[in-house]
């Protein structure tokens, strides 16, 4: 019997990713671009690129408000040259293939359970950490249709105001975008700090790991942007635990690789704001698909599509 293949595509505010991944969820060949203002002619490229005779499908996980029923992005706050273009039916008629399109963090809760850390949980949240915060969940061993922008809840009421156009997101105070922002203002301030000599003296060009390669070596400034950050993500986490109770936060994106300041940081205060019997049977644990959760879960999507769909006939 011939293996089925799809195309899985994770678009996200900084990074464009696709692979061709097995029904078994393992990954054949995968691409990594950077996302940019010629981002659907970059994608087209992309998936043109690994196409071949036994795909059956293309699933797109778009950071964004998805509508799923149109094939369109609603909203996005850090992809907003993409919104209101039918993905789908531009997609389908360019290649010819059913394509199915979900948010970036809830194909990424898809691609843990079918093949990562979210194995072994029913029910789990998934959060994606990276320029902005996306969330996804798994609910009886199905992803819950919902839009689930946990990088969109209020942690402040009279907070700052933030792209999406509400007031206090957490994504305003625990993203990669929010510990660049506070680093600079504390930078231009005058503070003293091991920052200050990177990017050759251009601190408007630093990155999360730069902030966190200089608290590693003492600099009390970045450890000071990256522990506010982590209380703020603690914040959104016991928001989460009290009222999902979940079994597991699965964590995962490019800034839980300062898991020993950011994430610790996160993990305490939430243990500190959220009822002790749930903090005490939540699992806070990394992605073990790191960056391919995405490709991976966006592929399952056209699978379990196409599964459903067939059922349906039946």
């Amino acid at each position: 019997m011939n293996k089925k293949y799809s195309i899985g595509v994770d678009l996200g505010g900084t990074n464009l990713r696709v692979a061709l991944v097995s029904e078994e969820g393992e990954i054949v060949r995968k691409i990594k671009k950077t996302s940019s203002d010629n981002v659907v002619e970059t994608l087209f490229e992309s998936v043109s690129s690994l196409m071949d005779g036994g795909v059956s499908g293309i699933g797109l996980g778009v950071a964004g408000l998805i509508d799923r029923k149109d094939g369109r992005v609603l909203a996005s706050p850090n992809l907003g040259n993409i919104v209101g273009i039918d993905l789908v039916e531009n997609m389908g008629n360019r290649f010819k293939l059913p394509v199915f399109i979900e948010n970036d963090a809830n194909v990424a809760a898809l691609g843990e359970k079918k093949s990562g850390a979210g194995r072994g949980f029913d029910n789990f949240v998934l959060l994606t950490l990276g320029t902005g915060i996306g969330g996804g969940i798994i609910h009886n061993g199905r992803l819950l249709d919902v839009s689930a922008e946990v990088g969109h809840m209020s942690i402040s009421h009279d907070g700052g105001r933030c792209q999406c156009g509400n007031i206090g997101c957490l994504e305003n105070y625990a993203s990669a975008r929010a510990m660049i922002s506070k680093a600079v203002s504390m930078l231009e301030k005058g503070q003293d700090s091991l920052l200050k000599g990177c990017c050759n003296g251009n601190f408007y060009k630093l990155t999360p790991e730069d902030i966190y390669r200089s608290a590693l070596e003492g600099d009390s400034l970045s450890r000071e942007v990256l522990r506010e950050a982590g209380r703020a993500l603690g914040v959104g986490l016991a928001n989460i635990i009290n009222v999902l109770s979940p079994e597991a936060i699965i964590l995962t994106g490019g800034l839980i690789g300062a898991w020993n300041i950011y994430v610790q940081e996160a993990i305490k205060e939430a243990s500190r704001r959220a009822f002790k019997e749930l903090a005490d049977s939540v699992k806070i644990i990394p992605s073990s698909l790191g960056d391919d959760a995405g490709v991976v879960g966006a592929a399952c999507l056209v699978f379990m599509n196409l599964s459903q769909a067939l059922s349906d006939k039946q």
